[in-house]
């Protein structure tokens, strides 16, 4: 469901080095040093090296509701392209079930099932009626699974994994991002090494949770 593309940087701690390197007037042709002092930046706080990491990829089979949350982690000047609803045929079109519609029980998700039939079969209806696509696509659910291309950078994903892989995250943005974590770490060893060292809920970096209704995986400042 994710595909991190080829123009993601695949030695991250690397160039991280390497650019922090122009800037201390050191050798930065050496792969070694680069790696060396790319570790250091990351070990003493230095985030700015982050934002030069460069992170694209294909999002899809996410409902566009989670998608919209994804979208409001806008720093270090992400950039994305979503699938249409002007001109995407969307008379069929699959949805997100969220575990707790099923845990329900057979009666709830069918009930969902046929809501969606009967949206899918308004959505003929109308764009046989001649009604502009665009103009259909506003019966389109939140839960409905979209695609996106998306462009960000390492700092930026940092920054989200704080909030996101929190417990009282929502459950399909959690589901995200541990693909995404998981993508990243098998795209080369030195992603793996940030992603193990970086990716974690605010409670971690903290030392302490700082939710108001805690999931109890850390105290509370206060306790």
């Amino acid at each position: 469901m994710i595909t991190i593309l080829e123009e993601t940087t695949k030695n991250p701690i690397t160039l991280m080095g390497a650019r922090a390197g122009v800037c201390w007037g050191a050798d930065v042709s050496d792969n070694e040093k680069n790696y060396n002092r790319g570790m250091d930046c990351i070990k003493s706080g230095h985030g700015r090296v982050m934002e030069y990491v460069n992170v694209e990829m294909v999002i899809d089979g996410y409902s566009a509701r989670v998608i919209r949350e994804w979208y409001t982690h806008i720093g270090g000047a992400p950039t994305r392209l979503q699938a249409s609803t002007r001109y995407i045929n969307y008379k069929t079109f699959n949805i997100v079930m969220p575990p707790s519609i099923e845990k329900a029980g057979q009666q709830a998700e069918t009930a969902v099932s046929e809501t969606i039939a009967k949206i899918k079969d308004t959505l003929a209806l109308l764009e046989e009626s001649g009604v502009p696509r665009e103009d259909c696509a506003m019966l389109l659910p939140l839960g409905m699974t979209t695609k996106i291309v998306d462009k960000r950078n390492l700092r930026n994903l940092v920054d989200m994994s704080h909030q996101r892989m929190c417990t009282r995250a929502y459950w399909e943005y959690r589901k995200l991002f541990a693909e995404l974590s998981e993508k990243l770490s098998a795209y080369s060893d030195e992603w793996k090494t940030l992603v193990d060292m970086l990716f974690q809920p605010k409670c971690e970096l903290a030392g302490f949770c700082t939710e108001k209704k805690s999931c109890g995986r850390k105290p509370k400042k206060n306790d």
